[in-house]
């Protein structure tokens, strides 16, 4: 499966960062056929759809993005705060799965 036309394969790549492995995400996958990843800031749906098909080989049905706030954190006196980030939810087609243990 190549990149369609409209997206460089070597911008796809970076697109997406991480899979968001964690109790919620787990359960999202179990019920309902999503898997959670860490994105790119600036990365659109379609966009995301189009890494997650190119890098995994596999049929995206839809989706959703979230933006997520950086918490207050203190440092002593002092008041920090961590980066804003992005995650995706990305429902994939009926009878797909990503398996991540096969990509080590």
């Amino acid at each position: 499966m190549s990149a369609p036309k409209r997206y460089n394969a070597e911008q796809l790549m970076n697109i997406v960062l991480a899979p968001i492995v964690s109790e919620k995400s787990t359960m999202i996958g179990d019920k309902l056929n999503q898997v959670v990843f860490r994105v790119a800031d600036s990365a659109t749906k379609p966009e995301v759809k189009a890494a997650v098909e190119l890098l995994f080989k596999v049929k995206v049905d839809s989706v959703q993005v979230a933006n997520v706030k950086g918490k207050e954190k203190r440092f002593g006196r002092t008041i920090g705060r961590r980066r804003n980030w992005k995650k995706a939810y990305v429902c994939l087609a009926a009878g797909q799965e990503i398996n991540f243990g096969a990509l080590e």
